[in-house]
């Protein structure tokens, strides 16, 4: 039996004064609401209503049960007003991870004017180079760069980006300005861990071509990835946003493809 619905019939009944006017103002039929009552009141083991031919009233049970009935109807509504007001205003606790670098020039200025603008959410911000595990570390949001493996997770797409690939004067001053993105195969590639583990795409005459780089340097941030590019050690694999550029003292020289 569906308690909360026993509820509102016995309040109609009790409202509307007959098991016809409370069908009516339910919009349902005379026999479900007669089935509804007797199951309510064999589900309690008292008589609500007495009942005759002419007219039906409470019993002492009935008016005892019919207040009790309002209130807890009176505070599952108050219960719900009251989660409708909360849905308006964010409120809680999210955490947000994101990669090391992209984190601090994006992502972490747009939470703090997100928890700027809505004072009753607390925001954790992790950045991290490598692909975390959302359910295992307990994250709610994982901003990722590139194509998303299966997953059963919800994506969302937010924007998109520019792939670079860059290297300091230094090191093109030695080795040259690759002319073509196949070139990158013989070249010292710096990769940082997590990432793909292929560049690109590219565009080599209307076709995607992707490469499956080596080098003798890999680390776990892309920080120190950059410092050893400025030092003229390889070239690397950068993704920006349109109009994004890698901090200015990082900066690292473009090399074509």
């Amino acid at each position: 039996m569906d308690k909360l619905k026993a509820m509102q019939v016995f309040i109609h009944i009790a409202d509307e004064g007959s098991l016809t006017a409370a069908a009516r103002a339910m919009e349902s039929s005379l026999p479900a609401m007669v089935r509804t009552l007797a199951a309510l009141e064999a589900h309690l083991g008292v008589r609500l209503f007495n009942r005759t031919t002419r007219r039906i009233s409470l019993t002492e049970e009935g008016r005892r049960h019919l207040e009790s009935c309002r209130q807890v109807l009176a505070a599952l509504d108050d219960a719900e007003a009251a989660l409708t007001a909360e849905a308006g205003e964010p409120a809680g606790h999210l955490t947000i991870t994101a990669p090391m670098l992209f984190g601090q020039m994006h992502v972490a200025p747009a939470v703090t004017r997100f928890v700027q603008q809505h004072e009753k959410m607390r925001c954790s911000v992790v950045l991290l180079d490598r692909v975390v595990d959302l359910l295992e570390e307990g994250i709610d949001v994982g901003i990722r760069i590139g194509k998303l493996e299966d997953s059963s997770l919800v994506a969302q797409p937010v924007g998109h980006i520019r792939h670079l690939v860059v290297a300091s004067p230094a090191f093109l001053r030695r080795h040259g300005v690759p002319k073509h993105p196949k070139e990158l195969l013989k070249a010292n590639c710096v990769r940082v861990t997590g990432h793909a583990p292929t560049w690109g795409p590219f565009n080599d005459q209307g076709r995607q071509l992707r490469l499956a780089v080596s080098g003798n340097l890999e680390f776990n941030q892309n920080a120190p990835a950059i410092a050893g590019l400025r030092g003229g050690c390889g070239v690397w694999h950068v993704s920006l946003l349109p109009g994004g550029t890698v901090p200015a003292k990082q900066t690292a020289a473009h090399c074509a493809g």
